[in-house]
């Protein structure tokens, strides 16, 4: 009997362990499955610290697409703006000067060629320095890192952030050449006053391409990395010159050019080149031609794909626009010694549309409103020869007349509008040839009256007129507020035989890869026949000859028209040559009087001339 509770109790031990046994394997599993959630966790957080480094996939130079610049040229090919966020001109390592990548080399990174995207003695060195300044003053970076830095990483001064730098360094020096990593790091780099890598550099300092420059000139711009805006030759010329000293020794210390050459490149003189002038002076039309292509091509675009706009401007003429309105401006100041000129613009066109300038003001900088194109102003006289054409056209003929005495017209409120000639005076009988010589605006009015002011419309709206005109007889004395740059194209129609050419500024767009896309135009339409063309020449010839544009004389083969809104307020002058059609308005903005007697045959007409006595050939 005393056997069997023994025999219970070993089952029972053994039915205890058999049970107990599983439960020796809970810590094992529980150990193994934090192993892996913390395995988990620490790939997540890798992978996602990875991930929001934003690295680009760059597996060769052509897959480097940074920010580029859109880049505007005259007619000549001369670049005269840029669009962009940075001023950037991608160029490749063979169209570089051949000094240039040995001179940034020699200055940065002299064991570039032999190192594997790091360079341990620099690092090295950098630290202990750091340490004995107690600050991270030097950093050791190779060209390969300065890349890396520019392309996948922040501008945070940390270790952590140096760490990643360099792991990154290292797949970069793996993934692309020495060539190629260098030609990324040339067009990348920041030199100082906007401009990013070597060709806007070039441009920028120099006013010539990275592959002319000499190596006086390649020198001072491998000394400006380190720090641009203080080794700026255009305001610390003196510390410029100091790194170009630097650049130089350096070359001649790793064999890249000899003791001599250095010596003689210091010695050269530099020719430096303060772009922002050309920029301000042509401000106004690349204005305009960016609000074109923006509305084409999208912003993102312009920033991106580096697009090469040809235009229509002559940079010469360009130049003397800005110069006249100025000079046109500050004689009507000083004849009224006013505190402030009043503001001029002035455009010309071609005989097929080509703006070959557009001033938009005295000043784009201080004031971009482009008074050429998007103010409306009363155009005054300038006007009445549309409303002559219509009645040309309709078979009227230059000598018919018309009586010019008082005239009262009454409106349908009732009230009544009595208008006058400029000078007050009436003179009877009046062939519209003289009328119109002699700015008569009684015959003007009692002609569009017998015309009607509907082919009048029709005409203006046919000659590239876009403005909302009244239909109201005060038409006849330029009532309805137009722009200049309308006009002007409205004045082509004379010029041009009876043609219309709507004004464009761009000819063709050159993207990215090379291929050129021509501008759209609109095709030429005619608005009047050839031979009311040729009256209005003839009468508007001898509007300067014997008329108010008399201070227009002194140009061969001129013809034009003077306006002047009420009170004075706007003063202008359309005129023309075979080869150029030009426009001028001074007024102030505040539409205030200009001053007594400032009409456009004694503010706008000068300007008109001393213009085109540069257009004219």
């Amino acid at each position: 009997m005393s056997t069997k509770p023994s025999g219970k109790r070993q089952t029972a031990s053994r039915g205890r362990k058999s049970r107990a046994r599983p439960l020796s394997h809970i810590p094992i599993i529980v150990f193994l499955l934090v192993l892996c959630g913390l395995a988990t966790l620490c790939i997540g957080t890798g992978l996602a610290w990875f991930l929001s480094l934003n690295i680009p996939d760059i597996r060769s130079a052509g897959d480097y697409h940074p920010l580029v610049a859109t880049r505007i040229l005259d007619r000549n090919g001369r670049e005269i703006d840029a669009i962009f966020r940075e001023y950037r001109i991608v160029i490749p390592y063979h169209r570089m000067a051949p000094l240039l990548p040995r001179a940034f080399v020699a200055a940065e990174d002299s064991r570039y060629w032999h190192h594997g995207g790091l360079d341990i003695w620099s690092i090295f060195r950098a630290a202990i320095n750091n340490l004995r300044s107690g600050r991270r003053s030097q950093g050791g970076s190779t060209i390969t890192q300065q890349v890396t830095r520019s392309l996948l990483l922040s501008r945070e001064k940390s270790y952590f952030r140096k760490i990643t730098e360099a792991i990154l360094s290292y797949r970069l020096d793996r993934m692309l050449s020495k060539k190629e990593i260098l030609t990324i790091y040339l067009n990348e780099i920041y030199l100082g006053e906007g401009a990013y890598g070597v060709e806007a550099a070039a441009r920028t300092y120099f006013g010539k391409s990275a592959a002319d420059l000499d190596l006086a000139e390649i020198a001072l711009l491998a000394g400006l990395p380190q720090a641009p805006s203080r080794y700026s030759p255009l305001t610390h010329f003196k510390a410029a010159r100091a790194r170009q000293r630097y650049v130089l020794n350096r070359m001649a210390e790793d064999g890249i050019i000899s003791a001599a050459a250095a010596r003689r490149a210091y010695a050269e003189k530099l020719h430096l080149r303060r772009a922002g002038r050309a920029k301000r002076r042509s401000g106004y039309f690349t204005a305009y031609i960016r609000q074109q292509l923006s509305a084409r091509y999208g912003d993102e675009e312009l920033y991106r794909q580096g697009l090469l706009v040809s235009t229509t401007l002559d940079s010469r003429l360009q130049e003397a626009a800005v110069r006249a309105i100025r000079n046109g401006a500050l004689r009507v100041r000083q004849r009224h010694r006013a505190k402030e000129p009043p503001q001029a613009a002035l455009v010309a066109l071609n005989p097929t549309g080509q703006i070959l300038a557009m001033a938009g003001g005295l000043d784009y900088g201080r004031s971009p409103f482009n008074r050429a194109v998007i103010a409306r102003r009363q155009p005054g006289s300038v006007f009445k020869p549309l409303i002559y054409a219509a009645a040309f056209e309709r078979g009227i003929r230059p000598d018919t007349m018309i009586e010019d005495s008082p005239l009262v017209i009454r409106n349908r409120d009732g009230s009544t509008w009595k208008p006058k000639n400029y000078d007050n005076r009436y003179h009877g009988p009046t062939s519209l040839r003289d009328a119109l010589v002699h700015s008569r605006n009684i015959v003007t009015i009692r002609l569009l009256r017998e015309i009607g002011i509907r082919p009048v419309l029709e005409l203006a709206k046919k000659a590239g007129i876009t403005a909302p005109l009244k239909p109201e007889l005060p038409l006849a004395l330029g009532a309805s507020p137009v722009s200049l740059l309308e006009m002007t194209g409205a004045y082509t129609i004379f010029s041009g035989g009876g043609l219309y050419h709507a004004p464009f500024g761009i000819t063709r767009v050159r993207d990215r890869a090379g291929r050129v896309h021509p501008w759209p135009r609109q095709s030429a339409r005619r608005v009047i026949s050839p031979a009311t063309a040729r009256i209005m020449n003839s009468i508007l010839a001898e509007v300067i000859g014997r008329g108010t544009g008399r201070q227009a004389r002194g140009i061969p083969a001129a013809a034009g028209k003077t306006g002047t809104s009420d009170d004075n307020r706007d003063a202008w002058f359309i005129g023309y040559t075979p080869s150029v059609t030009a426009g001028v308005w001074l007024g102030y903005d505040r539409s205030r009087s200009l001053g007594r007697g400032e009409t456009g045959g004694r503010a706008a007409a000068p300007v008109w001339k001393e213009f085109m006595q540069t257009a004219s050939p």
